[in-house]
């Protein structure tokens, strides 16, 4: 299989986007180690679970430097509440910044020595909310621009040892997707708005991790890959009056 004997590390790996991933990388053929502040509810099969706060260095550190090997990184662990930029709570906008950017970068360093040997891999995992404006999450949406733009730095910083890539993440259907998108209804209509017709499974974000973690990518770094089923309609289209076939 394509990483037969290799260790990744999946951060926030125990439900939605980061479990699809941490799937994929066992079928793949790793042994993988996941990372979160609470345990699954039910145990991951071919996995192993450590607790971890990514937004804590000291604890980040102890838990790298007593890992043995490490052939690859996943930065999963992300995401936020929908909060406007006014919100009574405004503060908390750093807190999201700390989590989905400083927390991949000081995760990355604690790993640097273990990828360094082994001519490891690096895998962020991103959002389209970096590439558009994104009302209602915008702290996360610069912390995801700031984590490609890391990720592109990284990768000529660590070059040669060290591959990292950046997956684009769109809409993604997981156990919180009522969260975001409503109910049924409020799904079905969301991935009406997708040109391939649905939300993204997890698995379909683990398949892209593995290939940028395998030998297949062996010669690319630096890279985006959008991930997001062909991207978002354009406005325009539905508002015209023009060109209704479109």
């Amino acid at each position: 299989m394509e990483l037969d004997g290799k260790v990744a590390v999946v951060t926030g790996g125990t439900r939605g986007v980061g479990a699809g991933i941490a799937r994929a990388l066992v079928r793949a053929g790793a042994q993988v180690v996941v990372c979160a502040r609470r345990a699954p509810e039910v145990p991951r099969p071919g996995t192993e679970f450590v607790p971890l706060d990514v937004r804590d260095p000291e604890a980040v550190r102890r838990v790298f430097a007593d890992l043995p090997r490490m052939d690859v990184l996943v930065n999963n662990a992300g995401g936020a509440p929908h909060r406007l930029l006014t919100a009574p709570d405004a503060e908390r906008h750093a807190r999201v910044v700390e989590l989905n950017l400083v927390a991949p970068l000081t995760v990355s360093l604690a790993a640097y020595d273990h990828l360094r040997r082994t001519k490891g891999s690096i895998v962020m995992i991103g959002s389209v909310s970096g590439g558009r404006p994104s009302p209602g999450t915008a702290a996360y949406g610069a912390a995801k621009a700031g984590l490609e733009s890391l990720a592109r730095s990284m990768a000529v910083e660590w070059a040669p040892d060290i591959r990292v890539n950046t997956l684009v993440v769109g809409m993604v259907r997981t156990e919180l997707s009522h969260l975001h998108y409503g109910d049924g209804d409020g799904i079905a209509a969301v991935s009406r708005t997708v040109p391939l017709g649905r939300l993204a499974e997890p698995s379909d974000i683990g398949a892209a991790a593995v290939f940028l973690a395998s030998d297949a990518a062996a010669y690319i770094s630096g890279a985006s890959l959008l991930v997001h089923g062909g991207g978002e309609r354009p406005a325009f289209l539905d508002a015209a009056t023009a060109n209704k076939e479109l």
